[in-house]
C-alpha cells in the first residue's frame, strides 16, 4: 500500500514537470492536503493502531492514481474514551511534525518525532511522571501521530500551505475537547503555525514561555520568512501572543536585541541567569489572557545534558533548571512543543532522546489536569 501511494507522490512529480494546466496539479495537491488532514482529524477521532493509520494514509494517496480499495478498521473515538472516562478537565495529545528544512545548518530535527516516542516506551523508565500523573492512563496522554510533511513537501506543496495546514491539524486535534496539544519537533519553524492555531482556535492572544539558546527572531533569516531562526518574529507580528519570555539565551545578536525591543519581548540571557533565578522559578503566566504555551528548544540546556542539537551552544541551563522553571510555572497550559532535537547528533545510548522524552513527560503532566 505504501509503494502506491509513492505512485501518487511521482505522479504529481511528474506532473509539474510537464505542460500540465497549473489548476489540475493544483486539484491534484489539495487532494494529498485533505489526505493529510484526514489522517490528523481520524487519528483526534479514532482510536486506530500504528498500521491502519500508515495503510489509511497510503490509500488516500493512491486514489490520486486510481489504486485499489482498502478497508480499515476503527475503534472508539480518542476525545470520546476521554470524555467517557471522566475526570478530565484538560488531556494531553502528542502530535509529531517531523520538518526540518528550514534549519539553517543540520536538517536532523526531521528525525526527532519517532526517536523522542521510542526513548517514552523503551522500558527504561516507568511511565509515572515526577509529579505523580500516569502516562498510560488515556485521560492524561493519547497521541494522534504525525502530519506527513515529506509526503506534503513530494506533492509540491510549498511551505506557505504547509503551514497552514500545520495549524489546521493542530485545530483538528483541539476540536475534540479536552484534547491539547503537545506538538513533537522537528526544528523550531513550527512553533509558528502551532501557536498560531492555538490562539485563533480560543480566540485571542496567549503568553508564551520559550526556552532556547537563541531568539529565533530574525526577520527573515537568510531570506526565510519560515526559517527557524524566524518563528518568534511570525508569532508577534501576527498578534498571537501578548508576552513572550525568552529563558535560557546565549546566542544572540544586534538584531535579536533590536527585534526583542521591537516587540517588548522579555529577553532573559544566561550571563544573568544566577540573579534571574527566583524570579524565572516562580513565574505566574497567562492571566487575562486565553492561556500560556510552552516551547522548548532542547538546546536551551548545556550540551552536556543535551548534545544532540544542530546548534551546540555551552554555558546553557541544566535539566534540572529546565524542570524547576516548569514545575513552578503557575499557568494554565494550553499547549507545548519540544523541538530542535537531532538524533543524527545524540550519543550512541540516544542520551538527548530520552531528555527530550522525559521533557514531553512532564510537559504532559503539565497540561494534562
Amino acid at each position: 500500500m505504501k509503494s502506491a501511494g509513492r505512485m501518487g507522490i511521482h505522479y504529481m512529480q511528474k506532473l509539474h514537470a510537464s505542460n500540465v494546466p497549473k489548476e489540475l496539479v493544483e486539484k491534484g495537491q489539495n487532494r494529498v492536503i485533505e489526505a493529510s488532514l484526514t489522517l490528523i482529524r481520524e487519528r483526534a477521532k479514532l482510536k486506530l493502531n500504528s498500521s491502519d493509520v500508515e495503510a489509511f494514509f497510503w490509500f488516500i494517496l493512491a486514489i490520486l492514481v486510481g489504486v485499489g480499495v482498502y478497508k480499515f478498521s476503527t475503534a472508539s473515538s480518542r476525545g470520546e474514551l476521554v470524555r467517557a472516562l471522566g475526570g478530565a478537565e484538560a488531556s494531553t495529545s502528542l502530535l509529531g511534525v517531523p520538518l526540518g528544512h528550514n534549519s539553517s545548518f543540520l536538517q536532523g530535527p526531521a528525525f526527532a518525532p519517532p526517536r523522542i516516542r521510542e526513548a517514552m516506551w523503551c522500558g527504561s523508565t516507568n511511565s509515572t511522571t515526577e509529579e505523580g500523573k500516569e502516562l498510560d492512563d488515556p485521560r492524561i496522554l493519547t497521541d494522534v501521530g504525525d502530519v506527513p510533511v515529506q509526503e506534503l513537501r513530494d506533492a509540491g506543496v510549498d511551505d506557505h500551505r504547509l503551514m497552514s495546514i500545520i495549524s489546521e491539524s493542530v485545530k483538528l486535534v483541539m476540536e475534540e475537547n479536552p484534547l491539547r496539544p503537545l506538538v513533537l519537533g522537528g526544528d523550531h519553524s513550527i512553533s509558528y503555525p502551532v501557536v498560531r492555531a492555538v490562539s485563533e482556535k480560543l480566540g485571542g492572544p496567549i503568553d508564551i514561555l520559550h526556552l532556547d539558546a537563541h531568539p529565533d527572531i530574525y526577520h527573515a533569516f537568510e531570506g526565510n520568512k519560515y526559517s527557524h531562526a524566524s518563528s518568534f518574529a511570525r508569532i508577534m507580528e501576527g498578534g498571537y501572543a501578548r508576552r513572550l519570555l525568552q529563558v535560557g539565551i546565549r546566542s544572540i545578536n544586534k538584531e535579536g536585541r533590536e527585534q526583542g525591543k521591537r516587540f517588548g519581548v522579555e529577553q532573559y540571557e544566561m550571563r544573568t541567569f544566577s540573579q534571574d533565578r527566583q524570579f524565572l522559578e516562580n513565574l505566574k503566566l497567562g492571566e487575562g489572557v486565553k492561556g500560556v504555551y510552552i516551547s522548548v528548544d532542547v538546546d536551551c540546556m548545556d550540551p552536556a545534558f543535551a548534545p544532540g542539537v544542530s546548534h551546540i551552544e555551552p554555558g546553557g541551563l541544566s535539566f534540572r533548571d529546565v524542570l524547576n522553571i516548569l514545575h513552578n510555572l503557575q499557568a494554565d497550559v494550553v499547549g507545548a512543543d519540544v523541538v530542535e532535537f537531532n538524533p543524527q547528533r545524540d550519543t550512541v545510548d540516544g542520551m538527548t532522546a530520552m531528555v527530550a522524552a522525559k521533557l514531553v513527560r512532564e510537559l504532559t503532566a503539565k497540561i494534562s489536569k
